[in-house]
């Protein structure tokens, strides 16, 4: 089930749609997209995304330490949360 968003989390997720869409990112790339941002800060809100369903979280192939994230479309996430 998706959860609605805050709008500071909202305009974060509005940002990392328009960098990566629905492809797959590295949270070194969501500090790139989310620029003004601390590491901090993009740990919370990759982490609260997840929670509320907007995210998903995957191991890296190539490096089992660290999670690539994939941003569910937007129109999905809101057909979730009629569920």
């Amino acid at each position: 089930m998706v959860e609605p968003l805050p709008k500071w989390i909202m305009k974060r997720y509005a940002k990392l749609w328009k960098a990566f869409a629905s492809k797959d990112f590295s949270f070194e790339k969501a500090i790139n997209a989310l620029e003004e941002e601390d590491d901090r800060m993009i740990g919370l809100v990759l982490s609260e995304l997840r929670k509320a369903g907007w995210i998903t979280v995957k191991q890296d192939p190539n490096n089992p330490r660290k999670r690539l994230y994939q941003l569910k479309q937007p129109n999905e996430a809101v057909k979730g949360m009629m569920v």
